[in-house]
């Protein structure tokens, strides 16, 4: 059986290491896994998604509308923008940070309002949380990713020490405790 996680973002916001993380850590989990960067405007600020796929034998990365199990959403609205690749039964974790797309940027478009209460409302399972706040509580408004990945882990019947392990490998030594932090802070929430 497949699982399919996707990750969505703005660019300059970790997606990628987070994506990275969590694909190492499946791996070593035993899974097949397929990670694929399905992304636009790459650079900040730019729409990036990420499929993570998962299970005995993966033969395509790519995650189809309706075929999310959970979407991790660095910002509330491109959460909203792809809670149509959300299964039926599947959940949505979320960043509740807004970060203005150019069209707001320029005041083409307002920023939409009550976007957790407005996916709720459409019967979305939404997970939503700080996590800027939290990543700024572990030491770096960056570790926002990180924050998101302790919160995902608690989806996972995986035990805590093996996400910290995976933290160990794939992050860069002088960041690893403070990213331990953030991943325990977003576990805990």
């Amino acid at each position: 059986m497949t699982k399919n996680i996707m990750i969505v973002g703005v660019g300059g916001q970790g997606s990628l290491l987070a994506s990275k993380l969590l694909g190492h850590l499946l791996l070593t989990e035993g899974y097949d896994v397929k990670v694929s960067e399905v992304h636009g405007m790459s650079q900040r600020g730019g729409s990036v998604v990420t499929y993570v796929r998962f299970g005995e034998k993966v033969y395509s990365p790519i995650i189809d509308k309706g075929e999310a199990d959970l979407i991790v959403s660095f910002e509330k609205l491109e959460a909203a923008r792809y809670v149509e690749y959300l299964k039926e039964d599947g959940t949505i974790v979320v960043n509740t940070q807004e970060i203005d797309p150019m069209p707001v940027i320029t005041g083409a478009a307002q920023y939409p309002q009550d976007l957790v209460e407005k996916m709720r409302a459409l019967g979305v399972k939404v997970d939503a949380m700080d996590c800027l706040s939290l990543a700024a509580e572990a030491g770096s408004a960056k570790a926002v990713n990180i924050v998101l990945m302790g919160r995902l882990s608690k989806y996972f019947d995986i035990p805590v020490e093996k996400w910290q392990q995976a933290i160990e490998e794939c992050v860069p030594k002088k960041f690893v405790e403070m990213n331990q932090k953030a991943f325990l802070l977003g576990r805990g929430a």
